[in-house]
């Protein structure tokens, strides 16, 4: 939260839900509402899914839509094949036991 505060977010929604559920409340909220033209912050990649096909699917709408990603801990997602590239292993790293470990 903090973090999200300190780049200047204006509205923050929280899920008590984990990234590894589909039906998601707040995040379903949140999607309704963004426009083109909009920013969207999240801490981190694994965040929004856990699902590496339901994130890439997720961020390149956004991004389709005219949605800016910007993923705090990774910078800001667009569709040139690299950003994809560091996505997928960002989700691949998510749905593995090993990315869920923390320390």
């Amino acid at each position: 939260m903090q973090a999200l505060e300190k780049e200047g977010a204006t509205k923050i929604y929280q899920e008590k839900f984990t990234g590894t559920k589909t039906d998601r409340p707040q995040l379903n909220e949140l999607l309704e509402v963004l426009q083109e033209g909009d920013t969207l912050m999240v801490a981190k990649l694994e965040r929004i899914a856990r699902s590496a096909s339901q994130g890439s699917d997720l961020v390149k709408g956004l991004i389709e839509k005219g949605v800016r990603v910007n993923i705090l801990n990774m910078g800001i997602m667009d569709n040139r094949p690299t950003s994809k590239l560091i996505r997928t292993v960002s989700f691949a790293f998510g749905e593995s036991p090993l990315g869920r470990t923390v320390l």
